[in-house]
């Protein structure tokens, strides 16, 4: 059998292939990112799924696309991490820039971004992925996603800066105090993650002006640093993928006119398009016939 994940910060998607191409299963598990887990957290995580239980000794490749595989070194955790639990497969581990370009793929090179608990964005021209710009994570960068939408309602919120309506919903809603949100950003694991579920509240208040200002913002951001660094950025499509650009969309939409850019596909989750392009593009069923 044959898995294919596509793993943000938060939420990992898992599809399992039978070797001629059909689909057997899907299922999710947390995100796995190599820069706050290790190869025993992922073994020990995966080993605990129901699902991997019953097929980790019938698996015989594994293709993963995560955050933060960025370098080589990266990749070799999550490789690690893999091998540990599918003993019998043959694993690739590459970006979830990769995934994000292969998903979104129309046959036409395009620009693909992402907007989930993180950001960034590539060129893909139909047979390499490059970037222009680094993605420099939530404390740096981030722009536009939902760990930066997120980190700006809980700054405004402990700097009583919120609309009254809405500081009076985000207490009720999470109890929250200071000291408690410092401890969870500062002192706790997978701070990106904490700070990204807040974006959840600017969901429920999508149509409050303050929260179509601090989107717009980070969107602003996003399309000048990470689509505007492209010179072809006029020339081609840009695609999305990730909740954020999806549920925002009407804001992306704007934003990118504004600039002159032109919008593409705005997906939730890449992983169909992930599975087409493997199929049609990579050809992995290949393997099997060569084997």
């Amino acid at each position: 059998m044959i898995l294919i994940a596509e793993s943000g910060s938060t939420k990992c998607d898992w599809v399992v292939l039978y070797p001629d191409g059909t689909e057997h299963k899907r299922f999710s598990t947390m995100g796995f990112n190599p820069y706050f887990h290790s190869a025993p957290f992922i073994h020990e995580e995966l080993s605990g799924n129901a699902v991997v239980s019953k097929i980790h000794k019938s698996v015989d490749y594994v293709y993963f696309y995560g955050a933060g595989a960025s370098s080589e070194s990266l990749k070799d955790i999550i490789h690690d991490g893999l091998k540990r639990v599918f003993k019998n497969a043959a694993i690739n581990v590459d970006h979830d820039l990769v995934a994000s370009a292969y998903s979104t793929y129309t046959g036409e090179p395009a620009i693909t971004c992402i907007l989930g608990t993180g950001s960034n964005s590539c060129f893909f021209d139909g047979e390499t992925v490059s970037d222009e710009v680094p993605a420099l994570a939530y404390v740096l960068g981030d722009e536009g996603s939902a760990s930066f939408i997120g980190k700006r309602l809980v700054s405004d919120f402990l700097y009583k800066r919120l609309p009254e309506e809405m500081a009076h919903d985000f207490y009720d809603t999470y109890g929250l105090d200071k000291d408690e949100i410092i401890t969870s950003v500062y002192s706790k694991p997978n701070a990106n993650v904490y700070l990204a579920s807040f974006s959840r509240f600017a969901g429920k208040h999508m149509e409050h002006p303050y929260v179509k200002m601090i989107v717009r913002e980070g969107f602003a951001k996003f399309a000048d640093i990470h689509i505007g660094c492209f010179a072809n950025a006029t020339e081609v499509p840009v695609h999305f993928v990730g909740s954020v650009g999806a549920i925002f969309h009407e804001i992306l939409e704007e934003v990118l006119a504004e600039r002159g850019f032109r919008m593409g596909q705005i997906l939730r989750k890449p992983v169909d398009g992930l599975i087409k392009y493997h199929l049609e593009y990579l050809n992995i069923l290949n393997a099997y016939q060569v084997n």
